[in-house]
């Protein structure tokens, strides 16, 4: 039988270096903080570097990175450009993301374009660089990538939005089942409703509060209850027998 490990061995991400996109506010923000207390090296990478640096200046384990998730051509250089700062990854967080506000015959091609773009081609491109970056060291590591509640129930969210997220989910599935024979792991977190700066103004207002109520946990979530899934997921020696899986974190609005 094997040793049964203390919780903090189980989580404890000494080794792993972690590259999280989108990580100048919100969930990029809390995510690259979580894995940097339980010793990971994150790169933290995201268009506001100002953001990043004060991010980067409080805790002594993230570094920043200039990074446009749209900029298909310049990845594998960012990759090679993160490798530089804290050593070969081995986690990638795919949590860069645009939300939309509008109905199908009311969105607008270059917002469905854009929503499009950085949503799943970006998750699709660095994906695929970081994979092949693995491969070529014949190095393990996981991906997790950030999907969503809407990504299984629509009309809680834009369509274009939603229909991104669902590709998200789907993504996951064919790259765990791909690269599973590589040592790569491929999972998913599929929050609902969390406060952040692009749900805030949302949710204070009365449609935001009509939504809450039907939550059955009758709140939104806050960035700290994602903590568990993302340190799950991102050890290998908790989660190092899940792959493709998505975990819902949503107060049961799924179920509503």
């Amino acid at each position: 039988m094997n040793q049964v490990l203390a919780a903090q061995r189980l989580f404890d991400l000494t080794g792993e270096v972690a590259l999280v996109t989108g990580a100048s506010s919100g969930l990029g923000a809390r995510f690259a903080e979580v894995l940097a207390a339980q010793g990971a090296k994150v790169i933290a990478a995201a268009r506001r570097t100002e953001r990043l640096a004060e991010l980067a200046a409080a805790h002594p384990n993230i570094h920043p990175l200039s990074l446009d998730v749209t900029r298909f051509e310049q990845l594998p250089a960012k990759l090679e450009e993160a490798e530089a700062l804290a050593g070969p990854l081995t986690l990638l967080i795919n949590n860069a993301g645009i939300a939309g506000g509008l109905r199908i015959v009311d969105t607008p091609e270059d917002e469905w374009a854009a929503i499009q773009k950085t949503n799943v081609d970006s998750v699709w491109h660095l994906s695929q660089a970081f994979a092949k970056m693995l491969m070529a060291r014949k190095g393990s590591g996981a991906i997790i990538n950030i999907a969503s509640l809407v990504a299984t129930k629509v009309g809680v969210s834009s369509a274009s939005y939603a229909v991104s997220k669902a590709a998200v989910l789907h993504m996951t599935k064919a790259q765990a089942l791909e690269w599973a024979r590589h040592g790569i792991r491929v999972n998913a977190i599929c929050p609902g409703y969390i406060h952040s700066e692009m749900t805030d103004d949302y949710l204070a207002s009365p449609a935001g509060q009509d939504l809450i109520r039907k939550i059955p946990q009758r709140r939104a979530g806050e960035a700290a209850d994602l903590d568990g899934t993302l340190l799950l997921l991102a050890s290998p020696r908790a989660s190092g027998f899940m792959t493709g899986a998505s975990i819902l974190v949503d107060g049961g609005h799924a179920l509503a």
